[in-house]
C-alpha cells in the first residue's frame, strides 16, 4: 500500500485530455480513498476501483512532469467480488466528492480501512500489529446509510442544492444525499432554490432535537423560506449521550463541531472511559475538548478528582462553558493547547501534573509540541481519539520517543462509504 499523494492540483499546462482513457490492472489501497496502479511504469492512484481489478480509467491529474497521475475508473472489464451496486452514484467518477467507497461491500470497506490504518502505523510508527475497524451499530442494518446528523451543501448558479465535485469547486446539483439522516432527508433541502452559491448547513441532533438549518451561516426558516433575522434565533441545538442509566445533554452551535455519525458520540465516549479504567479521584486532562463531550462523563468519572480542559476555538468554549457549568470539578481553559500546557497562554493554567489524557485532535494529529507537553506531565495513560490514519500513526511516534508504549488501537468505520475512520488509542508510561 502506498500513502495518500500530495493535494496540490498539477500545473494547467499539466491537465490530460479530457477524453484520454487508459487501462489498468489495479493494486493495493492507498490512504485516502485510491487504489494504486501502475501505466508506463508510472505511479497512477485511481478511485473507484478494488484491488485486483481490472478497469478502464480516465485520467484527472497528468502530465509528463508530473510524478505521479490520478484517475478515476469508469468501465470494470474484471471486477473484485467485494463490488456492488453504488450505494450512491453520484459520488462516482466526475461526480461529487464524499462517496469514493460507495461501491465498496461494507465487510470489504472497513477490511480497506483496517489495511490503511495497519499500513500507516508500519510504516510511520514501525508498529506490526494487526488492526480491527469496528461497525457503528445499526449501521449493517441500514446498508451504511442514513448516518449522517449534520450535512454542509452549496447551491449553484440556480440555485440547487448540491456538493462540489472531488478536487473541483464546480457544484454538482443533487437530488437527495443518501448517508444524511431520515430526519435530514425530512426537511426537503433539494427540493427547494436557494441563493445562487450560497452554503447550507443541516443539523438532525440524533436524540431528536427539532433540526436546524443554517444559510450562509445565518438560521434559516424553512416555512417562510428566508433567513430568520431575529436577535432571538435559535443558533444551537441539543445533544445527549447516553451511558448507562445516564444521559448527559449538551448545547451545541449548530455551525460548531460535533461527530457527524448518529452513533458516534455514545460510542466514542465508551471507548474512552473504557480506555482511562478507574479513575476516580484522579487529575485527567481533556485535551482538543470541543463542546465537552468526553468533559462532562470524565467529570462524573474522576468524582472528587479534577478534568482539565483545553479548547482553541472560541465557539466551542463557550458551548463547553454552558455544558459544564454546573460542574465545579471542571477547569476549562481556552487556548491553543500547547502553549496552554507550558503556561504561555491563559496565565491561570497551572497544571503541573496529570494522572491520564485525553486528547482528540484535529485531522493533523497533536504534532511534536503537544506530544512533549503531554509528557512532561509524566501521565500514566494517555488516550488519543483520532481521525486520521497518518496523523496518529506520527504521533505514536513521537509518544514512543517519549516513553510510552500503544498498549492498544481500535479502529471505528463511523464514516461509511467514505475512506474515513475514527481509532482510539491507548498509552502508557
Amino acid at each position: 500500500m502506498v500513502t495518500e499523494p500530495p493535494a496540490t492540483p498539477p500545473a494547467p499546462a499539466d491537465r490530460p485530455d479530457p477524453d484520454a482513457l487508459v487501462e489498468l490492472e489495479v493494486g493495493p489501497v492507498a490512504h485516502g480513498g485510491h487504489c494504486v496502479a501502475r501505466h508506463e511504469g508510472r505511479v497512477v492512484f485511481v478511485r473507484h476501483t478494488l484491488p485486483g481489478e481490472r478497469v478502464r480509467a480516465r485520467l484527472t491529474d497528468a502530465g509528463e512532469s508530473a510524478s505521479f497521475w490520478r484517475a478515476d475508473a469508469v468501465e470494470v472489464l474484471e471486477a473484485s467480488p467485494d463490488r456492488v451496486a453504488s450505494a450512491w452514484p453520484e459520488a462516482g467518477a466526475g461526480g461529487v466528492g464524499g462517496g469514493e467507497l460507495a461501491h465498496v461491500a461494507l465487510p470489504a470497506q472497513r477490511r480497506w480501512k483496517e489495511a490503511v490504518l495497519a499500513e500507516q502505523l508500519r510504516r510511520l510508527a514501525r508498529d506490526e500489529r494487526a488492526v480491527t475497524v469496528h461497525a457503528a451499530p445499526g449501521d449493517d442494518d441500514r446498508g451504511g446509510l442514513h448516518w449522517r446528523t449534520r450535512i454542509d451543501l452549496v447551491a449553484d448558479a440556480r440555485g440547487r442544492a448540491g456538493m462540489r465535485g472531488h478536487r473541483s469547486h464546480d457544484v454538482r446539483a443533487l437530488d437527495a444525499m443518501p448517508l444524511a439522516t431520515e430526519a435530514i432527508e425530512a426537511l426537503g433541502l433539494f427540493e427547494r432554490r436557494w441563493s445562487g452559491g450560497a452554503r447550507i448547513e443541516a443539523v438532525a441532533p440524533a436524540a431528536g432535537d427539532t433540526p436546524l438549518v443554517l444559510q450562509d451561516g445565518a438560521p434559516f426558516d424553512l416555512g417562510r423560506g428566508r433567513t430568520d433575522k431575529r436577535p432571538n434565533a435559535r443558533t444551537s441545538v441539543r445533544e445527549e449521550v447516553r451511558r448507562g442509566d445516564v444521559t448527559y445533554t449538551y448545547r451545541v452551535a449548530a455551525a460548531g463541531f460535533w461527530q457527524v455519525h448518529r452513533e458516534a458520540p455514545g460510542l466514542l465516549v465508551g471507548a474512552v472511559l473504557d480506555a482511562l479504567g478507574d479513575v476516580d479521584g484522579a487529575v485527567v486532562l481533556d485535551l482538543y475538548a470541543g463542546a465537552g463531550l468526553f468533559t462532562l462523563p470524565l467529570a462524573d468519572a474522576v468524582g472528587d478528582g479534577e478534568v482539565v480542559s483545553v479548547e482553541g476555538d472560541a465557539r466551542a468554549v463557550r458551548d463547553a462553558r454552558r455544558n459544564v457549568h454546573d460542574r465545579p470539578n471542571v477547569e476549562l481553559h481556552a487556548g491553543d493547547v500547547a502553549r496552554v500546557l507550558t503556561g504561555r497562554q491563559d496565565a491561570d493554567s497551572d497544571v503541573v501534573h496529570a494522572d491520564a489524557v485525553v486528547l482528540d485532535p484535529p485531522r493533523t494529529g497533536a504534532g511534536r509540541r503537544v506530544v512533549d507537553a503531554v509528557a512532561a506531565l509524566r501521565p500514566e495513560r494517555v488516550v488519543y481519539v483520532a481521525c486520521d490514519p497518518a496523523a496518529l500513526a506520527r504521533d505514536v511516534a513521537l509518544l514512543g520517543e517519549a516513553g510510552y508504549a500503544l498498549d492498544d488501537v481500535q479502529g471505528y468505520d463511523l464514516f461509511p462509504h467514505t475512506h474515513h475512520l475514527e481509532a482510539v488509542a491507548v498509552f502508557t508510561r
